[in-house]
């Protein structure tokens, strides 16, 4: 455990990569994600920390997803800017010293809101969801992605997330900024809350939230975060 105060060897045997790790994917720290590479993999434009090894990177290609989500981010102004890290070393990935966590999906799905997605194995299948009705009320707007498959999916949550367990008599609300996953399945609907008291700062809620119905999982977190769309 690191202390304020040690000498420059005691720092180093306390900080140093961890050379016995070979997953795919790693925490080397709560706050950083080691990629052990060999081949592709796709993270967040502007993620990369640091690397070795012989590892290249490509922004994602306008095509390289095919015409369909093309099209959802031209004319959305919506979509996550992503770049493809191919070759050979360990590649190292962090997002502003949010907190990591890395899933496993077995023919699974999940949606992560797209500013929350760090990285995730090429063989995954990932779509945007276009959310136009939350979009047009919040500033930025709001847009999230759905990944399904099997592979190893890293996100991000500022502190430490929560899960809460939606059923079919118990719905779940939240506040879109401090929403981070959902089950892939559930469809969240938007409701307000507007009064004259929300104008004027009385409101005892929030003017946005998005409902949870059915069986699955929210994960949110203890920050709300605005989100702004990508236009590149």
């Amino acid at each position: 455990m690191l202390v304020g105060k040690y000498s420059l060897d005691e720092f180093i045997n306390q900080t140093r990569q961890d050379e016995s790790e070979n997953e795919y994917f790693e925490l080397e720290t709560p706050r950083m994600l080691e990629v052990n590479l060999a081949g592709d993999v796709w993270a967040k434009t502007g993620s990369m920390i640091s690397y070795d090894g012989q590892i290249k990177f490509e922004r994602e290609g306008i095509l390289e997803h095919g015409v369909g989500k093309m099209l959802k981010k031209a004319f959305t102004s919506e979509g996550s800017s992503l770049m493809k890290a191919k070759g050979n070393g360990r590649l190292y990935l962090a997002d502003q010293g949010k907190k990591i966590t890395i899933f496993d999906l077995n023919n699974e799905a999940i949606t992560v809101n797209g500013n929350d997605l760090l990285a995730f194995e090429p063989g995954i299948d990932w779509d945007i969801k276009l959310m136009r009705k939350v979009a047009g009320m919040m500033s930025g707007g709001l847009f999230n992605i759905t990944l399904q498959g099997r592979g190893k999916v890293a996100i991000t949550s500022h502190y430490e997330p929560l899960t809460l367990l939606v059923t079919p008599d118990k719905p779940v609300i939240t506040d879109p900024n401090a929403t981070v996953a959902w089950s892939g399945h559930l469809q969240p609907e938007f409701q307000t809350d507007i009064t004259m008291k929300t104008f004027f700062g009385r409101g005892s809620g929030e003017s946005i939230q998005m409902k949870f119905s059915g069986d699955g999982f929210v994960i949110v977190q203890p920050y709300e975060e605005v989100y702004y769309a990508s236009k590149s």
